[in-house]
């Protein structure tokens, strides 16, 4: 296990290398000038060749990477050229956000699209599986964009008033101000700046509220996830429900399933404990995919409901030019996928004893 880890690991080092030399060279090869993108009409030659000498943009571009990498393996992924924050600082504000959408996200995905499948499969060629494949495949068709719209008119406006309405926009209502566990306990002082690590900790609002027993914040912070959640996790819930489905349909025409039935076995029990154990692996790798593709690919959905995470992070540095955050915004992005693809090696091994990772 341990061989397995290190291998792994070590195989992915040239891999987020590769992505940052990609990201590095793209971002600079695009048309476009960070000093005017940030100043607009403020700019002047003058203000713009400045600003290139100050941020070493005058540099070659492996001159530039050399420095970036430098500066990356002391823990410093580079100031914003619009805000003057450091990156780390600004992802350890803004990833909880996104963070926290994509785990709600795929939590209603999967509690709602595996037992989805399960049945559709049970139910195989029935009423029960042409809906549940309909509905499926109609999730996936849906623009997220459109869908969060739909939902925000539906729920914010249409039954605006009624026990049902939810709000459109923000993770909480204008004047909650939850107080973080780190203040509320005294490890920092009132006006101290706390580590970027405690930030980043304090911002997750329904972790937070757990763990400080504020109930008034844990029920509005998740009140405000739940459409992003919904818009987000559709097309998730319907790609986990269809191979759910497949998958179980595969392991039910086994002959360990036929000689389970020829002995009597409970329908319940053949389906639970000896078809779905051997259908999970590739459902399980859909679902690490998919919380991949959550935390880099929710842009649309924080834009619709005002939720200021990386991916609007990472919208509005790319129309900036603004090399730092993109750069570092692509790399945390890279980092999830690998962990998330490690552990579901990891999990494979505890589904299915054959499989030995070492």
């Amino acid at each position: 296990m341990s061989r397995f880890l290190v291998r792994r690991l070590l195989s992915a080092v040239p891999v987020l290398l590769g992505i940052l030399i990609v990201t590095f060279v793209l971002a600079r090869s695009t048309r476009g000038d960070p000093c005017r993108a940030i100043l607009g009409e403020r700019a002047t030659q003058e203000s713009c060749d400045a600003f290139v000498i100050r941020n070493g943009l005058d540099q070659s571009i492996p001159v530039q990477f050399g420095y970036y990498i430098t500066n990356l393996a002391r823990g410093d992924l580079g100031e914003s050229f619009r805000s003057g924050r450091t990156v780390v600082d600004i992802l350890a504000e803004r990833l909880p956000v996104t963070i926290e959408l994509a785990l709600t996200a795929l939590v209603l995905a999967v509690l709602v699209g595996v037992p989805l499948g399960v049945l559709a499969a049970y139910r195989h060629n029935s009423a029960i599986d042409v809906v549940t494949m309909t509905g499926a495949n109609i999730g996936i068709s849906m623009p997220v964009f459109w869908l969060g719209l739909m939902l925000s008119y539906l729920f914010a406006v249409v039954l605006k008033d009624t026990p049902l309405s939810l709000p459109p926009s923000g993770r909480l209502t204008a004047g909650l101000n939850p107080i973080p566990y780190y203040e509320l306990w005294g490890w920092v002082a009132e006006g101290q700046t706390p580590p970027p690590l405690w930030v980043f900790i304090g911002r997750f609002y329904i972790l937070n509220s757990l763990i400080t027993g504020n109930m008034e914040i844990l029920g509005n912070a998740v009140r405000h996830m739940i459409l992003p959640a919904i818009t987000v996790g559709t097309i998730p819930l319907a790609i986990i429900a269809r191979m759910t489905r497949s998958s179980l349909l595969e392991a039910l025409s086994q002959d360990y399933i036929r000689t389970a039935r020829a002995k009597g076995l409970a329908e319940r029990l053949i389906v639970f404990r000896h078809g779905m154990r051997n259908a999970l692996l590739p459902v399980v790798t859909i679902i690490g995919l998919n919380f991949g593709f959550l935390v880099a690919g929710a842009v649309l959905t924080e834009t619709v409901f005002g939720l200021t995470g990386i991916g609007r992070t990472l919208f509005e540095a790319i129309t900036a030019r603004d090399y730092a955050v993109v750069q570092g915004v692509t790399l945390v992005t890279a980092v999830a996928f690998v962990v998330i693809n490690l552990l579901v090696d990891l999990f494979y091994g505890v589904l299915d004893p054959r499989i030995r990772l070492s």
